[in-house]
């Protein structure tokens, strides 16, 4: 596996107001906001304290942004909440090394996020999801990426770019080298246009993992060195113990193990007993542990080993640090002859490359753990640990095989379609200097001929399209009325005739003194009533639109699990009779459909009265749908209703939806 140096993700400015400098004391401003009772007030003076500990204190700003998150969530302020879990992500996951704790923050906030509009914030949320699942699952980090891929905007290019970069990274773990190489691509394009440098290399020295990672040793050299140059230059000499130590992985490959330890050596020198990165400190120093275990050097191998477990017992929750720390310990042990001890270290290295899905550490787990049990005269375990090494090996040398093969042929096939398209050109200009004059008249001739005959298909096929959409509307608007005279007549024979028959029934038992049985005719009473409602609302004639409406939303609260929120104007008055019902069914189909479909935790029903148009709108948190795909189902009937309804009150309607993001349906109807 390679490392990657992480491009930072542009931090949000902490501070909502102004003070003084006299005045910013962080010891007053957590008095403040321990002591007020005003949230107003004590968002404030957390946001101070978390501008002044930014990169100070890292353990006061974790706490008071994680007290932050919880205190605008309370009050609804999802925008800041969302800022804010950005910018805890990077100090919880490199300060802390507790990226799943940023990844649960980050999720509670993204648990919310159809109350946020701003693209920046949506695609951000993701971004740093992805990054802290980077050190967790690379799986769930590809998919992260993906996401805030999709969520950003135009305006957000520069975070855009980071999310292509990022995944490019986690596909190359992962060893899908085409999709790695593709976005690496888009990143380094992107940075290039927007004239930022420093992460232009960064996308570049992915590209160099590349041709390592496909065998390419010599033409990665040759990059990398480049690159090196270049980082020089820019003075960015942070990034360069990567690219030494990804260097020595190569020699390692190629089989130089003097070149392996030239390049270890000048990794290891760039830190000059710094550990401001831990990760890359013990990946070096287990690849020192594994050398000069391999050239019998024990006391080297062993003080290398005590370097790393100085440090990696500051060390939680990061994946690759455990691969590498389990590998050298195994390797140690090993080297002292604690066999059943080494084993459980190679077990573990072997779980975690598992699970982060490297498949090349995959292999050298197995032929660690079969020179091991190897050594305990074990040959049944080392046998099968051997094959899977073998069979490993040659699934990645084919693997790179096919990908080099991919390669030559992506720039063969590149260069012959050149080739062939300059030829073309050359004869397409011979042909059209001898033939102009005649090119013309044919064009001309043929043109106006086409034209007409399209014109009278256009013609014909729009008269029959029109008359044949009108007579369909018209059918779907008189079946839609006819079936709301039918259930009105229903509704009106359930409360009349059965529900009358059921009260005379209930008198009578309450004579006998039956309880349990008038219980039951109560029940099947309400259920008739209920029925009834649904059928016909009669709380129109009896209360008007508007409180019809504000009924069923209440009705719904109460009897299910959705979370109804409203906003409505006064729309008494300005529908006929039949509009109303049309209106009432529109809001009671979508709140319908959310119940029955959405999967949704909660919904917002918004209808706005203005001088020439009512705007009715129902929003949902749900996993939203394909609206092309629902509406061509021919057993979907809901959206097909719902569009009759609102032609039938000359409105438009309006959804917008994606998969797992929600869904808005709106309705606009002109007011006369």
């Amino acid at each position: 596996m390679k490392l990657h140096s992480a491009s930072a993700f542009l931090l949000i400015s902490f501070m909502c107001f102004t003070v003084s400098a006299q005045e910013f004391d962080a010891s007053y401003y957590k008095k403040l906001a321990s002591s007020n009772t005003n949230t107003s007030i004590r968002l404030k003076a957390m946001d101070s304290i978390l501008a002044k500990t930014f990169r100070t204190d890292p353990k006061t700003f974790i706490a008071y942004s994680l007290e932050y998150i919880s205190l605008a969530k309370e009050v609804d302020s999802i925008a800041w909440a969302a800022k804010k879990a950005m910018n805890l992500q990077h100090p919880l996951t490199n300060y802390n090394n507790d990226p799943g704790k940023a990844v649960t923050v980050l999720s509670n906030v993204i648990s919310h996020k159809y109350k946020l509009k701003d693209s920046f914030l949506l695609g951000g949320l993701y971004l740093k999801r992805g990054r802290a699942h980077l050190r967790i699952d690379l799986k769930d980090a590809v998919e992260d990426f993906t996401l805030a891929i999709d969520n950003f905007g135009r305006k957000d290019s520069i975070h855009k770019a980071d999310a292509y970069l990022f995944r490019g990274q986690a596909y190359s773990n992962q060893g899908k080298f085409i999709k790695a190489s593709e976005d690496y691509n888009k990143a380094h394009s992107l940075f290039e246009s927007l004239k930022d440098y420093e992460y232009m290399l960064l996308a570049q020295q992915g590209n160099i993992t590349m041709y390592s990672m496909n065998g390419f040793y010599d033409k990665a050299k040759e990059e990398r060195d480049s690159l090196v140059e270049k980082l020089k230059e820019l003075e960015l000499h942070q990034y360069l113990a990567t690219l030494y130590y990804n260097q020595a992985l190569d020699y390692k490959k190629m089989g130089e193990p003097s070149l392996e330890l030239d390049y270890l050596l000048q990794a290891k020198q760039i830190f000059n007993d710094s550990l401001s990165d831990k990760v890359m400190y013990v990946a070096i120093h287990s690849s020192l542990v594994e050398y000069y275990s391999n050239k019998n050097d024990v006391d080297k191998a062993q003080k290398n080993m005590e370097l790393i477990e100085n440090v990696y017992a500051t060390i939680n929750g990061d994946l690759y640090t455990d691969l590498n720390y389990n590998n050298a310990k195994a390797i140690v042990l090993k080297n002292n002859g604690q066999f059943e001890e080494a084993l459980k270290y190679a077990q573990k290295r072997l779980n975690n490359a598992k699970t982060f899905g490297i498949e090349e550490e995959t292999m050298s787990s197995y032929l660690l753990l079969a020179e091991i049990y190897d050594e305990i005269d074990d040959f049944k375990n080392s046998y099968e640990n051997k094959s899977a090494y073998i069979t490993l090996k040659d699934s990645l040398y084919n693997a790179k095989s096919a990908n080099a093969f991919a390669y030559y042929q992506t720039a063969l096939e590149i260069e012959k379609k050149e080739k062939e398209l300059v030829e073309k050109n050359t004869n397409i200009q011979l042909l059209e200097k001898d033939n102009d004059t005649f090119k013309k008249m044919v064009g001309f001739s043929s043109i106006a001929v086409l034209l007409g005959f399209i014109l009278v298909i256009l013609y014909r096929n729009q008269s029959h399209l029109k008359t044949n959409k009108v007579l369909q509307e018209r059918f779907s608007q008189e079946l839609l009325a006819s079936q709301e005279v039918e259930r009105k007549r229903i509704s009106k024979d359930l409360h009349d005739g059965l529900g009358q028959q059921l009260l005379l029934i209930k008198n009578k038992i309450v004579e006998k003194g039956d309880s349990t049985t008038k219980q039951m005719v109560d029940a099947a009473i309400d259920e008739v009533r209920s029925i009834s409602r649904d059928l016909h609302p009669f709380q129109l004639q009896e209360m008007g639109i508007t409180k019809a409406i504000e009924f069923t939303l209440n009705q719904i609260d109460e009897n299910t699990s959705l979370f109804i929120s409203s906003d409505i104007d006064n729309i008494d008055n300005v529908f006929s009779k039949e509009g109303e019902i049309n209106i009432y069914r529109i809001v009671q189909e979508s709140l319908s459909n959310v119940l029955k479909h959405a999967k949704a935790e909660a919904s917002k029903v918004s209808v706005k009265r203005f001088a020439n148009n009512i705007i009715i709108s129902i929003r949902d948190n749900g996993i939203g749908f394909d609206f092309a795909e629902e509406y061509q189902d021919v057993k979907s009937l809901g959206l097909k209703t719902l569009l009759e309804r609102t032609k039938f009150l000359k409105g438009q309607m309006k959804v917008y939806s994606r998969k797992d993001s929600g869904t808005v349906l709106e309705f606009q109807f002109p007011v006369s």
